[in-house]
């Protein structure tokens, strides 16, 4: 096999998604859509300015619903990518029918008036923190909640820089990028970026930059660097990491925990950017509730709109509520309560439907089958996750471990021609993350897809 299919003029690492302009893809568009998609999709790219991963766009959808979406075509794909705002399916009718009400009894607020709805979801994420008792701020996006977290974490410690990993999307703002160790958004016109922004190499297992051959050594060598880096720096306010990496990686037993006592021995504030993994995706409501180590600050998103309405919330503990001469947020739609009133029903049907016990038991079914695929497939040189956050690595030779981007990319629209939606990180990870009300038989098709999809590119290959 040979990895042919490169974004065109451009060297850059597509580590947060699968690219948008490869051979490929093209290949796939010109033999998949019809002409009402190819007109949408070329008025879409006339119009959005063009970047990586996303415009041109890969398809048009016309109607999204429970796990599935739909393309103008009429043919449905069970969604394993959603962007992680799909947790509790698309369109619930619990959540439009709360939307519906709060936007006829009030649909705006001034940010200087309080409502009832945003107190309402202030009060329940104060509950449900994993510190326990919590003040709030909400945001439009999570790159403006890891901003916020920052200038708390500044203004707590009297501290600038930061800390974090490479190889992690904390957000597309200036200083979220700065916070991110991905090139496609530090690089190019995204530079210079904020200073004071340190890095270290992540945990990994699989591929562990530093090199070790097991989760639990790559866990104490990235667990020593950063004692290493809080200790040589001295003046860092916060580290910002997500508690599972998003790829995924599963963080072994103990690391956190050597962490937050690393970050308490040198004053440093944890901040965990929970607005990939949180509301339930790995089995808990939080993904550092796994681990038992709470941070400092925490950060949602994403999902907390209930696939939507855009909301993020940063969760602080009381004692970092040090900043009242400044405005660390102040967004127009920071109290809004039909976005605030959407977040608060999201959170009550995760609760009271037990998605995140659902996540943990069909996840727990989907890793063990994909276990059993990898025994059987040499193309799948690893699988690993939590709850419904799965990553399956494939690899061109399980012995030298490199990576097999053309065949990632070939089974990505195998899927897709089979009926199944998902993304690929790093090049060669098939990430899948479907909605967290997903049933085990619905599981169990998509992962016969995902096999009949593998053994296709195979042939094709």
């Amino acid at each position: 096999m040979k990895s042919t299919d490169k974004q065109a003029g451009s060297a850059v690492s597509q580590s947060e998604g699968d690219t948008n302009l490869t051979t490929r893809r093209a290949a796939w568009q010109a033999k998949r859509h019809d002409a009402a998609t190819r007109a949408l999709l070329a008025e879409d790219e006339r119009y959005f300015l063009r970047q990586s991963v996303s415009t041109p766009c890969l398809n048009a959808i016309v109607r999204a619903e429970g796990i599935w979406i739909e393309d103008a075509a009429g043919r449905r794909y069970m969604d394993f990518h959603g962007n992680n705002v799909h947790h509790i399916g698309y369109g619930h009718p619990r959540l439009k029918a709360a939307i519906a009400a709060q936007m006829d009894a009030l649909p705006f607020a001034p940010r200087r008036y309080a409502c009832e709805p945003a107190v309402a979801l202030a009060r329940k994420l104060s509950e449900i923190s994993p510190f326990g008792p919590a003040k709030v701020l909400f945001t439009t996006g999570g790159s403006d909640a890891i901003e916020v977290a920052v200038k708390i974490a500044r203004a707590a410690t009297g501290r600038l820089k930061t800390l974090s990993f490479w190889d992690a999307f904390h957000g597309a703002g200036i200083g979220a990028s700065a916070l991110s160790g991905e090139a496609l958004f530090r690089s190019g016109p995204a530079a210079p970026l904020v200073a004071g922004a340190v890095h270290v190499a992540p945990f990994g297992s699989y591929r562990c930059p530093y090199g070790t051959v097991s989760a639990e050594a790559s866990g104490g060598a990235c667990a020593r660097m950063i004692e290493y880096v809080l200790g040589r720096e001295g003046d860092i306010a916060c580290l910002v990491a997500e508690p599972i990496r998003a790829v995924p990686y599963v963080p072994p037993p103990g690391f956190w925990a050597r962490v937050r006592a690393a970050c308490d021995r040198y004053g440093t504030l944890l901040v965990f950017d929970e607005i990939p993994a949180g509301l339930g995706r790995t089995g808990a409501m939080f993904a550092c509730q796994h681990d038992a180590v709470a941070p400092d600050i925490l950060v949602l998103g994403k999902a907390l709109g209930g696939g939507i309405l855009p909301i993020a919330a940063v969760l602080a503990r009381p004692e970092l509520d040090v900043g009242g001469d400044w405005a660390f947020g102040h967004y127009t739609h920071e109290k809004n309560p039909v976005t605030t009133r959407a977040a608060l029903t999201t959170i009550e049907i995760i609760e009271e439907e037990g998605l995140a016990e659902n996540a943990r038991r069909v996840g727990a079914m989907a890793l063990a089958r994909l276990e059993d695929m990898q025994r059987r497939t040499p193309e799948i040189g690893d699988v690993r996750g939590r709850g419904l956050l799965l990553g399956v690595e494939l690899v061109l030779d399980r012995a030298t471990r490199e990576p097999a981007n053309d065949l990632a990319e070939a089974v990505l629209y195998a899927a897709l021609d089979r009926g199944l939606s998902f993304k690929t990180t790093m090049g060669n990870v098939l990430t899948l993350t479907p909605p967290l009300a997903i049933t085990g038989d619905e599981m169990g098709r998509a992962l016969d897809i995902l096999e009949a999809a593998i053994e296709d590119a195979r042939v094709e290959m």
